[in-house]
């Protein structure tokens, strides 16, 4: 964990919501979807079957764990989880809540539009809202 560094590019895109055990959890700078994400804090880790076996147990139960969390603060009609790393190698599992007449809905959210940036306030008040529904 000592040589973990994010990813510039995850950096950028996204803040840090909490350290939950395995995971930096980050929320998406683009308020169209309430959007988190998890980066296990390993380095050099670019797929799931890199992670030890105690890891990926850690990794699957923090993102239950907050798929359930964005869905009760939410009330999305689903909740989407994926990891692509198509573009960024680095280990990072997406954890996007939807709902129908959302941008691009029913389609995937990658690459859709422009983002829309959350005012400062709005994005301290949703992440308090993650913490809370996390039990932080």
């Amino acid at each position: 964990m000592q040589d973990f560094m994010l990813d510039a590019r995850l950096a950028n895109d996204s803040v840090s919501v909490a350290i939950i055990g395995l995971c930096d959890l980050r929320l998406m700078k683009d308020r169209r979807w309430p959007w988190l994400l998890l980066v296990p804090r390993r380095a050099g880790v670019s797929e799931v079957f890199d992670l030890t076996p105690l890891d990926q147990a850690l990794l699957t139960f923090e993102t239950n764990t907050v798929a359930a969390a964005l869905k009760s603060t939410t009330g999305a009609v689903k909740i989407n989880v994926g990891a692509l790393g198509n573009i960024v190698r680095q280990l990072h599992v997406h954890v996007v809540a939807r709902f129908e007449g959302d941008p691009n809905w029913p389609g995937p959210v990658w690459g859709h539009g422009k983002p829309e940036v959350y005012s400062d306030e709005d994005l301290n008040t949703f992440a308090a809202k993650v913490r809370e529904a996390l039990s932080l």
